[in-house]
């Protein structure tokens, strides 16, 4: 029971820790150069690019009834799933981690925005929990 209990608090500690370096409120301010493509949310669609709902622990490629690039259904096959330090290096440059893909966004320059993006996503996967490394 112990063992347990001490798991479930290093997760904890774990979530916390990846989500703090961002501000989920700057990050909705930063997500709107997303918004044209992609939605979170309530009643969140699909648009040119997947509704980011419950991203984080997502395979790369597989939300549901979304045509996904050859590439980005590629690179989920090939081990990527979506956590937030993956998320922070795509949104960087996402051609870099899935070359090939549609999303013609070159990336965010700022790495605060990054941060605050990742954390603002993270508020709409609230079962997501880090795989022990």
């Amino acid at each position: 029971m112990k063992s347990i209990v001490l798991g479930l608090l290093v997760t904890a500690l774990t979530i916390g820790a990846a989500h703090a370096a961002g501000d989920p409120a700057a990050g909705a301010q930063v997500f709107k150069k997303c918004a044209a493509c992609h939605a979170v949310g309530e009643g969140a669609k699909n648009r040119v690019g997947p509704v980011l709902n419950d991203l984080f622990g997502r395979t790369a490629g597989t939300a549901a009834d979304f045509k996904y690039s050859q590439a980005m259904i590629d690179a989920g096959a090939g081990g990527i799933v979506w956590t937030p330090a993956e998320l922070t290096t795509y949104l960087h440059k996402p051609k870099d981690l899935v070359p090939g893909t549609k999303m013609s966004f070159p990336g965010l320059a700022e790495q605060a925005d990054i941060d605050n993006v990742v954390a603002y996503l993270a508020t709409f996967s609230p079962n997501y929990v880090p795989q022990a490394q």
